[in-house]
C-alpha cells in the first residue's frame, strides 16, 4: 500500500492535508494490529497456545512510536502563496460640460451652486419630485440663496401623450413671466389632464391662465401656434447629448467646474450630499 508523500495530495479526486495522512495511517496500523492481535489472542485461547508470530501489545506500541517519528520528518512543502483579490477602485464620478441658456430660473440668478433639472410635466416621478423633495431644496438652498433651479424640458412623448403639450403651455406662460407659477399647476393637476383629449386639455390649460390672470389671447396665440417647439427640441436634442433618457434627471454643479448627474426622484438626502460638499 503506497500513501502520498506531500503535504497536500490528491487521491482519486480528494484533496488531504498532512495532518489527516498521519491520523489516517496510524489508524489503519492501529486497526490491522488490533485485529491480528486479538485474533492471535482467540486463537491462543482455544488452543492455549500463544503462537510467538502474532504481534504482541509491546510491538503494536513500538510500530506506531516508529510511524509517528517517520511522519514528524516528512518535508511539508507549503503551498505557493495565491495573489489577493486587488483593492476595488471606485471609478471617478463623471463630470459634465453644459452652458446654461436662457430656461426658465428659481431662485437668485446669482446663487453659487446651479441645478439643472431635465424634465417632464406628465411623469409620475417628476410629480413625485416635485411634491417630496423640492419643498425641501427651496427651503434649504433655493430660498436661501445657495442654489438656483434651471428647469430644461424633456418630455417623453413615446409615455405621455400630453407631456410636449403642457411642456408648450408652460413656455408660453414663461413668456409672461408665470413659469413656475404655471409649473405648479401642471404638476398639481397631473392626474387631472394627463389623459385629456386635445380639446379638453387646452380647456384646462386655459382655465390655469385665468387663474394666474395671464393674458388668455396672447397665450392662446403661443400655445396654438408652437411658439416654442424648437427651444422644446432643442433641450431634447441636449439631453440625449449627456445620454439623459429619463426624468427626472438632475446636474448639480457650475459652470467653471462642470456639473454631477443624479437620475431619478431622488430624496433631498442625495441633493444635500451633492451640494453641500460644493459650497466648502
Amino acid at each position: 500500500m503506497s500513501f502520498p508523500k506531500s503535504a497536500n495530495e490528491n487521491v482519486e479526486g480528494f484533496t488531504i492535508k498532512r495532518s489527516t495522512y498521519g491520523s489516517l495511517i496510524v489508524g489503519i496500523i492501529i486497526a490491522v494490529a488490533a485485529a491480528t492481535f486479538f485474533a492471535g489472542f482467540l486463537l491462543g485461547n482455544s488452543t492455549s497456545q500463544i503462537n510467538s508470530d502474532f504481534i504482541t501489545k509491546s510491538d503494536l506500541e513500538n510500530t506506531i512510536a516508529k510511524l509517528e517519528s517517520k511522519l514528524d520528518n516528512i518535508k511539508v512543502t507549503a503551498p505557493a502563496a495565491q495573489p489577493s483579490a486587488q483593492p476595488s477602485v471606485q471609478a471617478p464620478t463623471p463630470i459634465f460640460k453644459i452652458s446654461l441658456g436662457d430656461d426658465p430660473v428659481k431662485g437668485n440668478p446669482n446663487a453659487p451652486i446651479t441645478i439643472i433639472e431635465f424634465s417632464d410635466f406628465q411623469c409620475p416621478f417628476c410629480a413625485r419630485f416635485y411634491h417630496d423633495t423640492l419643498p425641501q431644496v427651496d427651503e434649504n438652498y433655493i430660498n436661501t440663496g445657495k442654489a438656483k433651479l434651471v428647469y430644461r424640458d424633456l418630455p417623453l412623448e413615446s409615455l405621455h401623450k400630453n407631456a410636449k403639450s403642457a411642456a408648450l403651455a408652460a413656455q408660453c406662460a414663461n413668456e409672461q413671466g408665470k413659469f413656475w407659477d404655471f409649473h405648479d399647476k401642471l404638476f398639481g393637476g397631473q392626474s387631472i389632464w394627463q389623459n385629456q383629449s386635445p380639446d379638453d386639455l387646452s380647456s384646462t390649460f386655459m382655465s390655469y391662465v385665468n387663474d394666474l390672470k395671464l393674458d388668455s389671447k396672447k397665450f392662446e396665440s403661443c400655445y396654438t401656434s408652437s411658439k416654442y417647439l424648437d427651444k422644446i427640441e432643442k433641450n431634447m436634442a441636449d439631453a440625449a447629448k449627456l445620454s439623459t433618457t429619463g426624468t427626472p434627471t438632475f446636474f448639480i454643479g457650475t459652470e467653471k467646474d462642470g456639473f454631477i448627474k443624479l437620475v431619478g426622484a431622488q430624496p433631498f438626502t442625495s441633493f444635500k450630499y451633492t451640494i453641500d460638499p460644493k459650497l466648502g
